[in-house]
């Protein structure tokens, strides 16, 4: 589809205590652990993400990343990488993905940033703020590719709230003690 996913195992997934989730498509924010992929490209920096409408990928990276001073954009940038890994916007799908008839349900996390290198075996903690549609299936490939592009623009418009982007500094994304599944 040319919209790379972190899958997670189901047994990995909890929310609030809860383990059985709604299947559907969410939103709110991803955290990485240190690898290559978080030192080469670090959030807010430039990258060739194109899945996002510019106008939406503007306006989350101003309040996530920082405003239009480029001292408090830098000073942000390395409060988000460091050596306890990355915090990045994400967009998932929880289900049984029925357009490829998948007998087993799983989590999907696509992280809204184009990555030159991938993070198999990196740990990843998300933090889910919201729903954005029930899952769907589809008539074909093209429809299910855009559908997925328009939950990418409503995941960007909606983070980029200050009262969602200020959820980037939850601790619980950059703490991986003790975690022993990873995204593959």
């Amino acid at each position: 589809l040319g919209i790379p996913t972190a899958n997670i195992p189901l047994s990995g997934l909890s929310v609030g205590g809860y383990d059985d989730i709604e299947s559907g498509v969410y939103y709110g924010w991803a955290g990485i652990a240190p690898c290559a992929a978080t030192h080469q490209h670090p959030p807010g920096s430039q990258s060739k993400y194109k899945l996002m409408a510019s106008h939406i990928a503007s306006a989350l990276g101003k309040v996530a990343f920082g405003g239009s001073d480029k001292e408090d954009s830098e000073e942000r940038k390395e409060t988000l990488t460091s050596e306890k890994g990355a915090v990045y916007p994400m967009v998932m799908s929880i289900g049984w993905n029925p357009y490829y008839k998948n007998e087993v349900r799983s989590v999907e996390v696509h992280v809204m940033h184009q990555f030159e290198t991938d993070f198999y075996g990196s740990h990843m903690n998300v933090n889910i703020l919201g729903f954005i549609r029930p899952e769907y299936d589809y008539v074909s490939k093209e429809k299910l590719i855009e559908d997925i592009k328009t939950d990418i623009d409503v995941a960007g418009r909606s983070l980029a709230r200050k009262p969602y982007a200020k959820m980037r500094d939850d601790p619980y994304l950059l703490d991986f003690k003790g975690k022993e599944q990873v995204a593959s």
